[in-house]
């Protein structure tokens, strides 16, 4: 019963999965493995604290979690940068991670260095801490990214529909995440990263988000609802025949956003074709189009003497109608 219901929910196709074609790579930031070595050099706080007594352990030990949460979020900062920058349009960051990242790890190095009567100095060295972070890691992006003659509200809504489709991925992810199988876990994965292109595409270009809602909505909620169907049976049953046909409709799922996406890609050079053609027109219409005075080495007269030779044989020739000395 499980299966007849896999079947017409998937349309019992269990052929091999077609070829995938590249997707653009995950943005990565340059710096994004220094906060770990930071977190590392911050370990001493961890190992010295158990050497001391209930004042230096609770000293020692706020520190080191500071400077490591700090490390984290400034992580966080950097992974939300590079995915700001890869975009052509993009919201700024809701949360500022870098700033509070930075301000957390000056105030663990602050406490760390912190001495009876010396609050001053470790004010100074956490400030120090706090500057040399911001000169290491950058700012948080402060505005957002638009597209020309895009209108806001177009993208205001567009946005909010890919926020909507992200909940209904998270919860394909934890549903996947019950059966224990990291090969599904991974299949998964796949995707949600071919729907994130998907994402991509609809940001730069929030007039197709009419022709993609369906795909954002409608279908992403079916493969929502059908991955946590298949999640409990095959928790429960470890049914293989339900598995192939859940793998089969991902596939099928997975071409259908890919030939969305494509589209989307095909409407941005369909509308580069029409603004191209349109100012080809306009110019041939001003008598600027360079067609009439371009001279191309089939317009150029040919030499008729086969005397030139060289370049100097070239240059004596005369010009038509000029005299020689002969003459």
């Amino acid at each position: 019963m499980a299966r007849s219901f896999l079947d017409s929910l998937l349309g019992n196709n269990l052929a091999d999965p077609p070829a995938r074609p590249a997707l653009p790579p995950t943005p990565r930031h340059p710096h994004e493995g220094r906060p770990k070595w930071i977190t590392f050099a911050a370990t001493p706080f961890l190992l010295g604290a158990f050497f001391q007594g209930a004042t230096g352990m609770v000293t020692d030990l706020a520190a080191f979690g500071l400077v490591a949460s700090g490390m984290w979020m400034t992580r966080e900062g950097l992974v939300a940068q590079a995915a700001f920058e890869a975009r052509r349009v993009a919201k700024r960051p809701a949360i500022p991670r870098k700033l509070f990242g930075g301000i957390l790890g000056a105030v663990g190095i602050g406490i760390g260095a912190a001495e009876p009567g010396a609050l001053a100095e470790a004010g100074l060295i956490g400030a120090a801490g706090l500057a040399l972070h911001q000169l290491s890691f950058g700012l948080d992006p402060w505005r957002d990214k638009s597209r020309d003659g895009v209108d806001s509200f177009q993208q205001d809504r567009a946005q909010r529909m890919i926020e909507e489709a992200e909940g209904h991925l998270d919860q394909m992810r934890d549903a996947i995440a019950r059966t224990g199988d990291r090969r599904l876990q991974a299949r998964v994965g796949m995707f949600e990263a071919t729907v994130r292109h998907l994402f991509d595409r609809v940001r730069d270009n929030p007039a197709g988000l009419g022709s993609a809602r369906r795909y954002l909505g409608v279908y992403l909620m079916g493969a929502r609802d059908a991955t946590i169907r298949f999640a409990d049976l095959y928790a429960a049953t470890g049914d293989v025949a339900a598995r192939q046909a859940y793998e089969g409709f991902l596939d099928d799922l997975e071409k259908d956003f890919i030939a969305r996406s494509d589209r989307l890609l095909d409407g941005d050079r369909d509308a580069l074709d029409i603004e191209m053609s349109v100012l080809r027109e306009r110019l041939a219409r001003e008598g600027l189009t360079g067609a009439a005075t371009r001279v191309t080495p089939d317009d150029r007269p040919a030499l008729q003497s086969h005397e030139a030779q060289t370049l100097d044989d070239l240059l004596k020739m005369p010009f038509p109608g000029q005299k020689t000395p002969r003459d």
